[in-house]
């Protein structure tokens, strides 16, 4: 199929807030070693499966909100 022969009728328009509102993908993960404390580590291994992705996600929310602040 070429492009030309796709049906983009039922697609919304994409506006510009919804670019100023797009996430940037950071690229490629790094794996580190990291020291945590142990009740840390256990509250989050208890969250289950993904815990490191969610680990990831509140050092991202941590570092945005202190980018804000500058």
């Amino acid at each position: 199929m070429r492009d030309d022969d796709i049906d983009f009728s039922d697609a919304p328009e994409l506006s510009p807030e919804f670019f100023a509102h797009a996430i940037v993908w950071p690229g490629p993960k790094e794996q580190i070693t990291l020291r945590i404390d142990p009740d840390v580590l256990k509250f989050f291994r208890k969250q289950g499966r993904g815990y490191q992705s969610t680990i990831n996600a509140v050092l991202r929310k941590y570092m945005e909100a202190q980018e804000r602040r500058i």
